[in-house]
């Protein structure tokens, strides 16, 4: 149990609850954090719920995908994740029990009886709620044998509120509430009925979750408070509504804002789990002006008291900002693992990781790593891009040959070394370093960006360098269109 203020008062249960109709987004992610450093933070349970009963439209591939991203962000479960579908005869059986203690009826209103009274609504230009034709009236008046469902008896006057711990203090009138469905003709219940349930029987206390759903908290009330009269046992959780994520524009956040699922920002976007962790974590909650901080950290500072009641904005280059501080902070090995899964069967781990050293400081994403990376395993003869042609002149070429004789001497292939000889050569033609560098970088990556230039030699290795200089060297200058 918990007080209203959001603050504990017993063991902690938290849940995270996506329906499996697509990607695990964003916003569902970082609902996901949310709940999960709560539990952590004061030493309760996280739980993962599957909400599957929109057979047609939850998959596999979805609870695939929604469990992968959320392994990949290292949120971790203190037990295997509940499927809703699994839990039908539960829910049907609570329904039962609010129908035979008089907080249920049966309405045998018929789909045209329905959509006849919605069109005068319409046409009154009043709000489309279910009249409560059948809460009242005896069962024995419906023709036998009728498809009827089960409605809950929502109170009818006064108001309910709820102390949200991050809303404040929210008022609805009871009458604004009509009486819903909780189990269809069919048998079957719906989303309202089965989140309640599930909930209670899980023992959740803490109900973290988008400010969406925060109307759902005025009907899901009736529920629990009529199963609380009954049986006792069935306290109210303490809600939290989190303000949904808003693109740059001020408006929620969709695929035209650019990615929005959480395995695009790992594989398309190239970010690592720790940066989106820690992106998602500053969004939307604060702890001074701390940007950097560590899932350690999260867990000792994390309270729904620092979570805003606005709006956050989610904003791709602070994301790619962090994400390259991330990169550099990484463990050199771990990052060449990585890029050499996006690279392919041709990529040496061992020299990724010796390269990752002169590649990181620069790179934001995983991409950039990759990119950075292609010239270690390029092959001869190179591609050139359209300005590494243009260095390559006669007169670049001509250096390069010659400085090509003074590198095939050199024994100690070191950067120090490298680039004393380079130096060398350079005061000797009158050229600055840079005369240099940039045909040298050329020739040896078919780029004008890549490491510094000795980093490149020393990590293409002797014979590798000399092959690549010295197919330049000799090769008659293209142009650019040849390139």
């Amino acid at each position: 149990m918990a007080s209203d203020s959001g603050a504990p008062t017993g063991k902690v249960v938290t849940r995270f609850a996506p329906s499996p109709t697509g990607y695990l987004h964003i916003g569902g992610a970082r609902t996901a954090l949310f709940n999960w450093l709560f539990a952590r933070h004061h030493g309760g349970r996280a739980l993962l719920r599957i909400e599957d009963t929109d057979r047609k439209r939850s998959t596999q591939d979805a609870i695939d995908k929604i469990i992968d991203g959320l392994d990949w962000l290292g949120l971790d479960y203190d037990e295997p994740a509940l499927f809703q579908s699994d839990r039908a005869e539960r829910h049907a059986e609570v329904a039962r029990r609010l129908l035979d203690n008089g907080h249920a009826y049966k309405c045998f209103a018929t789909p045209e009886e329905l959509e006849a009274m919605r069109a005068e609504q319409r046409a009154a230009k009043v709000p489309m709620r279910y009249d409560r034709r059948w809460r009242d009236r005896d069962p024995v008046e419906a023709p036998e044998g009728a498809p009827y469902v089960i409605r809950l008896k929502v109170p009818t006057e006064g108001e309910t509120t709820i102390e949200d711990a991050v809303q404040g203090k929210v008022t609805v009138k009871n009458a604004e509430i009509d009486d819903y469905v909780l189990l269809r003709a069919d048998g079957t219940p719906t989303y309202m009925l089965a989140v309640v349930v599930d909930d209670h029987d899980m023992g959740v206390t803490h109900v973290i979750r988008g400010d969406d759903h925060l109307n759902n908290a005025f009907r899901q009330l009736p529920i629990i408070r009529a199963m609380n009269a009954i049986e006792g046992g069935w306290p109210d959780p303490v809600y939290a509504h989190v303000p949904l994520i808003h693109g740059p524009d001020g408006a929620k956040m969709s695929k035209r804002h650019g990615a929005v699922g959480v395995e695009a920002y790992r594989d398309d976007e190239g970010i690592l789990p720790e940066a989106l962790f820690n992106y998602l974590l500053r969004l939307g909650w604060g702890h001074g002006d701390r940007e950097e901080i560590s899932r350690e950290e999260a867990v000792a500072l994390f309270d729904l008291s620092g979570v805003g009641k606005g709006p956050a904005r989610f904003d791709i280059k602070k994301l790619q900002n962090l994400n390259g501080h991330y990169i550099r902070e990484a463990d050199d090995a771990r990052l060449a693992s990585i890029v050499a899964e996006k690279l392919g069967s041709s990529a040496d781990e061992k020299l990724l990781a010796k390269a990752m050293p002169v590649l990181k400081p620069r790179a934001k994403s995983i991409n950039e790593l990759s990119e950075g990376s292609q010239f270690l395993f390029a092959k001869r003869p190179l591609e050139m891009t359209e300005k590494a042609a243009a260095l390559l002149d006669d007169e670049a070429r001509a250096r390069l040959a010659e400085l090509s004789k003074m590198l095939h001497l050199q024994n100690d292939w070191t950067i120090e070394a490298l680039e004393a000889t380079t130096k060398t050569y350079a005061e000797a033609q009158e050229l600055g370093l840079g005369k240099l560098a940039q045909p040298m970088r050329a020739a040896l990556t078919g780029t004008t960006t890549s490491p510094g230039i000795f980093d490149v030699l020393v990590l293409l290795g002797k014979e590798e360098s000399l092959a690549r200089i010295d197919a330049q060297a000799s090769s008659p200058a293209r142009s650019a269109q040849d390139a």
